[in-house]
């Protein structure tokens, strides 16, 4: 009797192996059908995949990923709401998968109410954030798409979007200081893009900002934001002051790189002053400030500046040319922001 059921177990076992095999061969296939851009192919070994393992969540999530490739959404719903039902594993990008085709299909509340429900039942991961944002802004509700914006880099600092986002946001509504902030992390993280060359623009208009030259080029005149923030007022009249003394004598000889320079550690610094006397509550001074504060007060601050300008030329050679120097800073970087 025992080796009749023993013979039962391993037979039980080798077909169960074999079903192990050939389902993990049909979702290879499918997955390489998929990346070829063939969808409806790679739905079929998905589906044949299915009917060895019903219950795979990584098959139904394959399976709604190729639907949303093919732009029906209708369907990338349906197999979204399968793993969110009894699914544990592939919660979360079930629930990004479904909030982004409802988002296509034109109902934006609705997704915005997954994306809410995501949060809730698995906290503040920053795709969440993120893609409940990205609605919002969609909706013109700019406030809550901040909000937002602001706790995905919290819960991921090189999340590059989330700070082009902020960046631009506050570059509309006037903000100059967070705009700054923004920009300058956002660069840290991608400086060579096309959203690095639209960022550093937007970065070097804040930092001219309020500043006036006449038609002589002899006198300035700094003119304040009618919109400033009191939170970053005395910040910012500073920055202008900066901008405004190029005109020095003293500053003349002097190139725009090495001024960018100067002003941005001038700006770190003041900042980490500043720091102890503000809101702890704000991202701004909670996250950002901290970061620039260290940054600029240590050796590394051309190489970082070097580093986030290297869409200009003179920037790039000095990098090639530095190349130790770039190699301490990331690992002074690693080492501090662990």
């Amino acid at each position: 009797m025992r080796k009749i059921i023993l013979i039962l177990l391993l037979c039980t076992f080798a077909v169960s192996a074999q079903e192990g095999d050939d389902f993990k061969k049909l979702m290879e296939v499918g997955i390489a059908n998929h990346d070829k851009g063939k969808y409806k192919e790679a739905i079929e070994f998905y589906e044949k995949a299915l009917e060895l393992q019903p219950k795979s969540e990584l098959a139904l999530y394959e399976i709604s990923l190729s639907y949303f490739s093919l732009k029906d959404y209708k369907n990338t719903v349906k197999y979204c709401n399968k793993i969110l039902k009894k699914g544990k594993k592939h919660l979360l990008p079930a629930y990004i998968n479904k909030g982004n085709a409802l988002d296509m299909m034109g109902k934006s509340k609705k997704s915005i109410k997954v994306f809410e429900e995501a949060i809730e039942k698995l906290g503040d991961h920053y795709l969440l954030h993120f893609n409940l944002a990205i609605n919002h802004l969609k909706m013109n509700e700019t406030d809550k798409a901040e909000v937002h914006f602001k706790e995905a880099v919290q819960n991921n600092p090189f999340h590059g979007s989330s700070h082009f986002y902020l960046a631009k946001i506050n570059h509309f509504n006037q903000k100059r200081i967070p705009t700054l902030l923004a920009s300058y992390y956002f660069l840290l993280v991608e400086p060579e893009t096309i959203r690095a060359s639209e960022i550093y623009d937007i970065l070097k208009e804040n930092l001219k900002s309020g500043v006036k030259k006449s038609d002589n080029g002899k006198d300035v005149t700094i003119n304040l934001n009618p919109n400033l923030n009191s939170e970053f007022s005395a910040i910012e009249l500073m920055i202008s002051m900066m901008e405004a003394s190029k005109n020095l004598e003293e500053n003349k000889s002097k190139s725009e790189s090495e001024l960018f320079v100067e002003n941005t550690e001038s700006l770190f610094k003041m900042l980490g002053e500043f720091a102890d006397k503000k809101n702890k509550e704000s991202v701004w001074w909670n996250f950002y400030v901290p970061m620039f504060s260290k940054i600029g007060n240590s050796e590394h601050i051309e190489t970082y500046c070097k580093f986030i300008t290297q869409l200009d030329t003179k920037s790039k050679i000095w990098l090639d040319n530095n190349e130790e120097k770039m190699k301490s800073f990331i690992e002074w970087l690693e080492k501090e922001f662990e």
